[in-house]
């Protein structure tokens, strides 16, 4: 048994009035961005493929046999390096002073962003700054770019804003985020058959607070709900006061998102990324990287690529407009369905 209600659609009551499904239910989030372990790895592996023969391809089209030398990330090390980059956005939003809620949803965004694209396309460092400063947007706490890049030494606000769109596509435009942190605010104001003392209460939740920080390293706000995660640090922090709440709900805590935070809540070594990154510079797609001869390349298609686009689109206009016909089919549908409702009345 878990702490959210299962998948299921609506019913109805013994009265015929339908039951309202709970808010989490009707968020995107629940129904976009929710995987099991097994998914997140296919999904990252694929990627990872797809990444290295697209790099691969690039590099022999500039000279033949020159990608046989090169070393490529594996998903696993393109996972550690995103990881990092999520402690850094903890360290800036302590510079800055940012509330809980934009360091969380920033963390919701790199790892969301990480799950339509690789690091061998888009450093994380990068993606990190624009999706912390799009969350303080989102989530009504904004900074002007000017005052916001100054504090970060070496950063342009064209390193931000250059990737906003990117980024925010990525996220198919869903900017809100539901976490664990408000959850845990919930339960923490929950009442309780037999409640702590205020001070053993207050304790509870501030270890429980600093379990559920931990767990944005993790994946866990990928597989499970904000309650099941809040439920899980609380009975890390807590366990006897877990259960009790537990049990007044008729729900368990999830031994599976315990174990998640525990293994995987540890900050990767720097060492280790320092290498994985050492790497990713002789291994980053060469299209991405200004100035390189693949770069230049692949601006003059793109270019070329939207000049045959308009020059298609301005020649279809000149045809209808020659024909008589300026606004083109769809709207000489909708006219005739509206002369055909004239012509009922």
């Amino acid at each position: 048994m878990t702490a959210e209600r299962s998948d299921t659609p609506p019913e109805a009551s013994s009265d015929g009035a339908s039951i309202k499904t709970p808010l989490y239910q009707g968020s995107t989030q629940y129904q976009h961005w929710r995987f099991s372990p097994e998914q997140l790895q296919r999904t990252r592996l694929a990627l990872n493929d797809a990444a290295v023969a697209a790099i691969c391809n690039t590099f022999e089209a500039e000279s033949p046999g020159s990608s046989s030398d090169i070393q490529f990330l594996t998903s696993e090390e393109e996972h550690l390096l995103v990881k990092l980059y999520i402690t850094k956005i903890s360290q800036l939003c302590g510079h800055f002073r940012f509330p809980e809620e934009v360091e969380a949803t920033a963390v919701s965004y790199l790892k969301r962003f990480y799950l339509k694209n690789t690091v061998m396309d888009w450093h994380p460092k990068n993606v990190m700054l624009t999706a912390l400063f799009l969350a303080t947007k989102t989530t009504n706490h904004p900074i002007s770019v000017e005052a916001y890049t100054s504090n970060i030494p070496k950063t342009t606000p064209s390193d931000v804003l250059d990737l906003e769109f990117l980024v925010a596509q990525s996220l198919a435009f869903e900017f809100v985020v539901w976490h664990a942190h408000r959850a845990l605010w919930g339960l923490w104001l929950d009442n309780l058959p037999d409640p702590p003392s205020r001070d053993v209460l207050q304790q509870a939740y501030d270890a429980a607070l600093r379990h559920v920080r931990t767990s944005r390293i993790t994946d866990a706000e990928l597989v499970y709900t904000p309650s099941q995660i809040a439920l899980a640090c609380m009975s890390l922090a807590q366990p006897n006061l877990a259960a009790a709440w537990a049990r007044s709900k008729g729900v368990e805590p999830i031994e599976a998102i315990k174990q998640m935070i525990l293994q995987d809540g540890n900050i990767p070594s720097v060492e280790v990324v320092r290498e994985i990154d050492r790497r990713l510079k002789l291994c980053k797609n060469p299209e991405k990287v200004v100035g390189s001869t693949a770069y230049v390349a692949k601006k003059e298609k793109d270019a070329k690529e939207a000049t045959e686009k308009r020059a298609r689109k301005a020649e279809e206009v000149r045809k209808a407009i020659e024909e008589g016909d300026p606004f083109g089919d769809e709207l000489n549908d909708e006219a005739m369905a509206i002369a055909t409702l004239d012509d009922d009345d």
